[in-house]
């Protein structure tokens, strides 16, 4: 049996910080997992390295269910975000290894692919509606299927989800946090004007998807969905904040349009309710920040049962390695939805070589025994660690808003 011989975080800044886990093992088989944790990532390496590492040392790198019950279980103080992101990436790389060692891609472990690739969506934005159009227009001439679309509103600056760059956006921008103002009226306003221009510039052929970003009330998310039905929107992203998952019941009362929610949940009891109330029609929990592919596939049964889909986070705060793990798990789940697709710099995609690939609007991971993805060390250590901040909002009066 492989036996973990070392483990040690690697912490790279090509463009966005990253933090990967590299295990190894007495076979000389190695695996790599995403422990990324936007603004926040030394705190997931300090637990790694100061309370997870020393544990592995020593156990039989097969046994990534033990192993991921040991983590878990054994910490007392399990769940959040730190812990869970940590695991996932112990876990990530425990499926690489173990699909290196078998000659075979992790999805065929995982039993086998249940679709031909997996449907991507891309992030069109721009300061006007006409902006946002032209770049949902770019994505579908390159073969999308599925698009975001987000717009600034009229008289503020820093809208979440518009960028100077149209490829890499990146929220977290600078030394310390940045500060944006927000007003729910004017954005309820344009959004349904954004998608009114989109569906008439683009048809009916393409998904069409937004973000609210948790900012708004209940009841406005209920009229903001109502106001989007005749677009028949793909979903609406995060409507309101989820700790309160009964809000969510107020907004099915006004709207249907379908609802996701999920990329900052970190374990199968943030979204059991929502999942078994039925109360959201996609579910956003990440490969990384929920565990890593073992309990992001227990989250996925739970889904499948009621109905629910997947529509996992994959924005550029997660790095090629979890966008890797990701596709493993989307080509073989069942209930696979939609996944998010934003593509990395040429420098990231350098640091961390992978065997995943677009065509047609669809993403595959790949053949290569394992996850395919890895990371170049010499070329990561060009990169050394910035500290940077993701915003934070204000209303106009200044009282703090979610962000």
């Amino acid at each position: 049996m492989p036996k973990i011989t070392a483990a040690r975080t690697i912490v790279t800044c090509p463009g966005r910080n990253f933090v990967t886990l590299k295990i190894e093992t007495s076979d000389g088989v190695h695996g790599v997992g995403d422990a990324t944790l936007n603004g926040r990532e030394l705190s997931v390496k300090s637990y790694l390295d100061d309370h997870v590492i020393p544990c592995l040392i020593g156990r039989d790198a097969h046994q990534v269910e033990d192993i991921w019950q040991y983590l878990y279980k054994g910490a007392y103080w399990r769940r959040g975000p730190v812990t869970m992101s940590a695991i996932a990436a112990v876990d990530m790389a425990l499926w690489d290894i173990k699909g290196k060692i078998a000659g075979l891609p992790v999805y065929q472990l995982l039993g086998g692919a249940s679709r031909a690739g997996v449907m991507v969506y891309g992030h069109a934005n721009g300061e006007t509606i006409e902006d946002t159009v032209a770049a949902a227009r770019d994505y579908q001439a390159a073969g999308y299927k599925a698009v975001r679309l987000q717009t600034g509103v009229p008289g503020f600056k820093g809208t979440y989800g518009v960028s100077k760059d149209k490829l890499f956006y990146e929220p977290a921008d600078a030394d310390l946090p940045t500060e944006t103002t927000w007003a729910s009226e004017p954005y309820m306003r344009v959004v349904p004007e954004l998608f009114a221009g989109a569906r008439e510039a683009l048809g009916w052929e393409i998904h069409l998807l937004h973000d609210v970003h948790h900012r708004l009330k209940p009841i406005e998310a209920g009229r903001l969905g109502k106001d989007l039905e005749p677009y028949r929107p793909f979903w609406m992203e995060d409507p309101t904040p989820a700790e309160n998952q009964d809000a969510f019941r107020l907004i099915r009362q006004h709207t249907t349009t379908p609802l996701a929610v999920g990329e900052i949940f970190n374990s199968i009891w943030d979204c059991k309710g929502l999942i078994e109330n039925q109360l959201v029609d996609y579910i956003r929990a990440t490969v990384t920040h929920a565990g890593g592919i073992t309990h992001l596939r227990r989250i996925a049964g739970l889904a499948d049962l009621y109905g629910v889909r997947t529509g996992c986070h994959g924005a550029t705060d997660l790095s090629p390695v979890s966008m890797a793990a990701a596709l493993h798990f989307d080509l073989s789940v069942p209930n696979f939805g939609v996944q998010e697709y934003m593509r990395h710099t040429a420098e990231t995609d350098a640091v961390f070589p992978h065997a995943y690939s677009f065509e047609g609007g669809l993403l595959h991971p790949g053949e290569a025994p394992g996850l395919g993805v890895d990371i170049d060390e010499a070329a990561a250590a060009e990169f050394p660690y910035r500290r940077a901040y993701l915003p934070v909002a204000r209303l106009q009066d200044g009282t703090m808003h979610d962000w």
